[in-house]
């Protein structure tokens, strides 16, 4: 595999640069003083700070991109083989990587490398872990899979020790992560195109684990039902976080306010500790912020600094984001949430906000994800007092037929739900406006663009 050498900066070129995670590992080499090209489908936001930086951008992936002194290229699993750009690179033996394999030779960067992983919970995590390490003047690295308005981005430059990102499970990419602090949040059904179930999934996660070094550290939820296979002869250092009282780090005296932020006793031990209060909806950020504060503790951070990070937290965009209120007062919220135990977690979430009826805006994210968790996700979805069917986002999928929108429509209406599919955005959106009332609670959930939703309906 192909070394970068930090001390010898070299030219890389990005396929598919414009993407959050590309983009942030584009940036860091860019402070580094490397040479950076890359391309992608469209102009946006992200490629036009990259230009700011010094990068090159092309708008379009063709072969004549990839040019002769070119060191380096690097590319997604959204880049397919027959890609013009990858062909090229290939035909000139351009040592290539993996976006993965080139973030795990910038963690060999940092002593403190941080990564989080789990089915869910990711983002706001590594957005907690920021936060307080920001707090704690550690001058950190930051690479998260949002926009987090504290850095201004999705990425932060520091010059320190501190490196901290998100780990993904999809494609077994993290299993190119070089971590010496690393977060387990749960482990969920998910991402079923590439895993065959729950078992290799399980194994996916033991053999991240088991990537730490004997003196580095795994913070793992202690409730979750494969933890001990998870951690079965695993050498390094482990702690255990969970509502349930048996975990290092747990809580007690959990309450919320009148926006639905939680404030708990921290237990350490079993012993009372801290009054922590959070500004990150729901009960599964009380589980979250836990494994933060593992994390602290075993980095010796000024425990008043964890608490401030944590309080100063309002999460990543589209983690239970609100938008804004309607003219006639109906309280528009956004989530990211795409798989049922995600959507459960955010429904709970909002019986801890003030409202009337909750009307949920649900477009499914991939043809596989719908059809697997069909039933999971009519269950996670029949509380709902009304929920409107946006079709299925393809993402990187074809419709071939096998599952669709008015499948899960059915599924909750047998189970005693509210579900009606409508389907395109601009028809959803006028039946919101004649039916949404004063005081509602409007959640457009949803890992694709189901957000424009509620944008549309705040500008009216």
């Amino acid at each position: 595999m192909y070394k970068v050498d930090f001390n010898a900066p070299c030219r890389v070129y990005f396929m598919g640069i414009g993407g959050i995670s590309m983009s942030g590992l584009a940036e860091i080499l860019l402070q580094a003083d490397f040479t950076v090209s890359g391309s992608d489908i469209k102009e946006s936001d992200i490629t036009d700070t990259l230009k700011a930086l010094g990068a090159t951008i092309y708008i379009g992936q063709v072969a004549a991109n990839i040019t002769d002194d070119i060191d380096l290229v690097v590319y997604t699993a959204a880049i397919s083989e027959d890609n013009e750009e990858f062909v090229t690179a290939k035909k000139k033996n351009i040592p290539m990587l993996t976006r993965a394999e080139l973030l795990g030779q910038i963690m060999n960067n940092y002593k403190y490398g941080i990564a989080i992983s789990g089915t869910h919970g990711k983002t706001t995590t590594t957005s907690m872990m920021s936060h307080v390490l920001l707090k704690a003047d550690t001058d950190p690295t930051i690479s998260i899979g949002g926009m987090l308005d504290v850095i201004g981005g999705n990425i932060r430059v520091g010059n320190s020790d501190y490196f901290v990102t998100e780990a993904c499970e999809y494609t077994n990419s993290y299993h190119s992560f070089n971590p010496y602090i690393s977060i387990i949040l749960n482990v969920d059904e998910d991402h079923l195109d590439f895993f065959s179930g729950i078992d290799e999934i399980v194994e996916s996660f033991k053999t991240f684990a088991h990537i730490l070094p004997e003196d580095g550290l795994l913070v793992i939820n202690g409730d979750m039902e494969h933890k001990e296979r998870i951690v079965s002869e695993l050498k390094c250092n482990i702690i255990t976080f969970g509502l349930e009282s048996d975990n290092m780090y747990s809580a007690t005296d959990i309450t919320f306010d009148e926006e639905g932020h939680p404030t708990y006793t921290l237990l350490v031990d079993g012993k009372k500790e801290e009054v922590i209060s959070l500004h990150s909806t729901g009960i599964h950020n009380v589980v979250n912020s836990l494994s933060v504060i593992a994390v602290a503790d075993f980095l010796k951070l000024d425990r008043e600094a964890v608490k401030a990070g944590l309080n100063d937290c309002t999460s990543a965009k589209r983690r239970f984001e609100k938008k804004g209120v309607t003219e006639n007062g109906v309280i528009v919220v956004d989530d990211y949430a795409h798989h049922p135990t995600e959507i459960k977690a955010t429904l709970m979430a909002a019986t801890n906000t003030p409202h009337q009826e909750l009307w949920c805006v649900f477009q499914p994210h991939t043809y596989t994800r719908t059809y697997a968790l069909l039933d999971d996700f009519a269950e996670a979805l029949a509380s709902c007092d009304h929920v409107i069917l946006a079709d299925i986002y393809a993402a990187r999928e074809k419709d071939t037929g096998m599952v669709s929108s008015k499948d899960l429509e059915e599924k909750i209406n047998q189970l005693g739900g509210n579900a009606q599919h409508i389907g395109d955005f601009l028809s959803i959106e006028k039946f919101l406006l004649k039916n949404c009332k004063k005081n509602d609670l409007l959640i457009t959930m949803g890992a694709g663009n189901v957000d424009l939703i509620g944008d549309s309906i705040l500008k009216k």
